[in-house]
């Protein structure tokens, strides 16, 4: 496989590592766009429901209910990564390099590697086929992931070719990331959709991996600079919900020099299948998503604070 030079921190700014494009998103800022999810992130929140998003590299991927078991990965795989188990060929990601080897021999279609390199023209021919729809609607191109900003050269170089082709951009992100790399793009961001997941340092911690340090400085950073930014909650029951983070919210909202909107976004487990698909665990399984009475009642307080609420 050819080396890949996008995502890292000297790497190319011509190139990146995208794992899916999405046309006709409606969720992703104003109007009617084109979401480019770029691979990568710093964060392993339990409630992420795109884990294929969070490793820097391809993946194989398995799709174990399309497969017959005729075996041809375990015969051609050129490293030896695919191995019956039980009857079943089983991968062993140790070994596995995504060269799409068996994916390509696959019979059944029962494999696919999440993430290919691609460059800033072939992501703009993708996002530039519905141009129409953006001047109609007012939409126009979002950088999501992943988060985008851990490959920050070649979303800067996106983000800059999308304006040099006149469209409207947004940045979605947990701003976890160092200030240089927000300051090296965020003049050609007409959006940011920024991610508070908790509040609480300790918390933020324990649900997502990382600190919350570098995102709340960084969330009152640009909103000091006057940025238009959508505050963006996660609400997992048990997790995100309770009345200390939802006033933990408030506080730090209302204190924004800055802040276009709260969007409340309610957990979900659409995702479970892709944690099968890549042979991970998924840690809110018996978790359900919130009551639309709880959505109500968090909407409220943070209305009763002064604050636009938008729902997902």
């Amino acid at each position: 496989m050819r080396r890949l030079t996008g995502n890292r921190p000297g790497g190319s700014l011509k190139t990146g590592i995208v794992f899916d494009i999405r046309r006709y998103s409606i969720h992703d800022g104003p109007g009617i766009r084109t979401t480019v999810f770029l691979k990568g992130c710093a964060l392993s929140c339990w409630w992420c429901h795109n884990p294929e998003s969070q490793a820097s590299r391809p993946e194989v991927v398995l799709h174990e209910a399309r497969c017959i078991r005729c075996g041809a990965c375990v015969e051609t795989c050129p490293h030896g990564a695919v191995a019956w188990v039980d009857g079943v060929p089983v991968t062993d990601r140790s070994k596995c390099d995504a060269c799409g080897t068996c994916t390509r021999e696959c019979h059944a279609e029962a494999r696919e590697v999440a993430g290919r390199e691609m460059t800033i023209e072939q992501v703009l021919a993708v996002v530039e086929r519905d141009r129409p729809f953006y001047d109609e609607s007012g939409g126009g191109v979002t950088l999501s992931g992943g988060e985008p900003l851990l490959q920050p050269h070649f979303t800067a170089g996106l983000l800059a070719a999308a304006k040099r082709h006149g469209l409207t951009t947004v940045l979605d992100t947990s701003g976890h990331a160092p200030w240089e790399s927000l300051e090296r793009l965020r003049g050609d961001v007409d959006l940011f959709l920024y991610d508070l997941k908790l509040v609480d340092a300790l918390r933020h911690r324990r649900y997502t991996g990382v600190s919350n340090h570098r995102i709340l400085a960084n969330l009152r950073r640009l909103s000091e600079l006057g940025h238009q930014i959508v505050l963006r909650m996660p609400v997992v029951p048990g997790i995100t919900d309770d009345p200390e983070n939802v006033q933990a919210v408030r506080d730090l909202a209302t204190s924004l020099p800055r802040l276009a909107r709260v969007d409340l976004l309610p957990y979900h487990r659409i995702g479970v299948g892709k944690y099968l698909r890549l042979d991970r665990t998924y840690q809110l399984l018996h978790t359900d998503s919130p009551t639309r009475e709880r959505m109500d009642e968090i909407a409220s307080f943070l209305a009763a604070g002064g604050l636009p609420v938008g729902r997902d």
